[in-house]
């Protein structure tokens, strides 16, 4: 494949440069360039080459090698996070018709056959049955393979042709020291991922995404951009890791994967005015586009090359790009019969540039009334002793849904739910239309943010630790 040699030779040419730093410890891209031949290696040997193969393993430099020996093996890729439960991993095989699973750490690769065969009897026994599947593989055309959180349901699979996905990066960008914040499995960390290399940046790996181990890294290791989601950036400020460490390094914030809240990124440009911040726009179904914000403080964006258009239909954001996938392996096909993709955002136009205003899914109908959640939430989120928050709709007998609030209060606040609800109402009565006042307050003690550090629209309550209703 002409792009995955277009960035093993960048590789060669960046030499001694760091990488990737993992466990305080750095990996030169000649380490890196080295390892991704000894796994081709390895994996020729057993046998692996045009297959369907997950990659089941946290994010260190052997992770981002595998990624790479994989595709160069013209091999269909399930990156799958490791710490994922069994039960969740094998829905994704099965999805996925994964022929091998595979492992990388120190250690090296970790390879097993699911039907216990091995070489060619394997990939013969495990026969791939789905058509695009099928069609990457006759083609040798090296595929990735990425599942949403299935937060709502059993999980869709975005099959991706990876030439297209890495053609974004023939021309070279800047460098830059980079904090991987989203997972390799998810689209935004396998954007970082590869936009960093591309560029012959380093990739600073995470003990954990706690604030605090956030800016000591920024700290540590002088980080210069963050990819992150509006949840965490609220966390951060909350937190108040930021006036712990110095992180005067940080030059661009960029942030994706839900709805930002207005006060959210207010709150954030005011403690970070000298931090440029930037609106990402991606999905697993169309990889992460370049994008431009009209400023710091705006939610309105355009999108920047990469061969991308947009259209707005009937309130709908439709995008048509050359990254987009090929389509799902488990769900109807959301192109449209001219190839724009539905991309399930509602949306507007303003001055050539697009406001993303919600999922339509999450949408809440209030007797014919439209209420977007981010925009309850925004306001909830300024009132004192609200950690975090999440709207949705219940079910009403007289309007069809109301507003419902879930509300993780601080640990130094113990209102009861009849003075809760009169501080909302007070708060908001000034700031909303009446109809958009949450009407129903759940008080939570468990946490309202997901392992991929977006908020939980539908929270689970764990047996011994009940709500508070009302």
């Amino acid at each position: 494949m002409q792009e995955y040699s277009m960035l093993t030779e960048r590789f060669r040419r960046y030499g001694d440069r760091p990488a990737l730093v993992w466990r305080d410890r750095a990996y030169s891209y000649a380490w890196l360039n080295a390892q991704i031949e000894a796994m081709r290696e390895r994996l020729q040997a057993e046998g692996i080459e045009r297959a369907v193969v997950s990659l089941e393993t946290e994010y260190s430099p052997y992770a981002a090698a595998a990624i790479f020996a994989l595709l160069g093996q013209s091999c269909v890729v399930l990156p799958i996070d490791g710490s994922l439960v069994a039960a969740k991993i094998e829905e994704y095989l099965d999805i996925g018709e994964a022929q091998a699973r595979v492992g990388a750490d120190e250690a090296g690769l970790s390879i097993r056959w699911r039907d216990g065969k091995e070489g060619k009897e394997g990939t013969e026994a495990m026969e791939v049955r789905h058509p695009l599947l099928r069609g990457l593989l006759l083609q040798r055309v090296p595929g990735l393979v990425l599942f949403s959180s299935g937060s709502t349901g059993r999980s869709k699979a975005a099959v991706h042709r990876a030439d297209r996905l890495l053609a974004k990066f023939r021309a070279v960008g800047r460098a830059a020291k980079t904090i991987p914040f989203m997972m390799f499995d998810h689209i935004g960390g396998m954007n970082t991922l590869l936009t960093t290399l591309a560029n012959g940046g380093c990739l600073h790996v995470l003990k954990d995404r706690s604030p605090a181990e956030v800016c000591r890294t920024i700290e540590r290791y002088g980080i210069e951009a963050l990819p992150v989601s509006p949840t965490f950036m609220n966390l951060l400020l909350l937190s108040g890791a930021h006036r712990t460490y110095d992180i005067g390094s940080l030059k661009v914030v960029s942030y994706g994967s839900e709805v930002m809240p207005p006060q959210t990124l207010a709150a954030w440009n005011a403690a970070f005015p000298d931090i440029r911040t930037v609106q990402a726009y991606g999905m697993s179904e169309l990889g992460v586009l370049k994008t431009k914000s009209k400023s710091s403080d705006s939610l309105l964006f355009s999108l920047q090359g990469d061969g991308a258009a947009y259209r707005i239909v009937d309130g709908l954001l439709e995008i048509k790009a050359e990254s987009a996938m090929i389509g799902y392996l488990n769900a109807p096909d959301p192109f449209t019969e001219d190839g724009w993709l539905r991309t399930g955002d509602e949306a507007v136009a303003e001055d050539g540039y697009i406001r993303i205003l919600g999922r339509r899914s999450e949408i809440i109908n209030v007797g014919g009334e439209k209420v977007y959640p981010a925009e309850v939430e925004s306001v909830l989120q300024e009132l004192a002793g609200i950690e975090e928050v999440v709207v949705s709709a219940e079910t009403s007998g007289i309007t069809g849904q109301m507003v419902m609030a879930t509300v993780k209060l601080r640990e130094d606040m113990e209102p009861s739910l009849g003075e809760l609800r009169r501080r909302i109402w007070t708060f908001c009565r000034d700031k909303l239309p009446a109809h958009k006042i949450p009407q129903k307050i759940v008080i939570t003690r468990e946490s309202l943010t997901s392992s991929r550090l977006k908020k939980i629209r539908k929270p689970q309550v764990q047996e011994g630790k009940p709500n508070i209703n009302g």
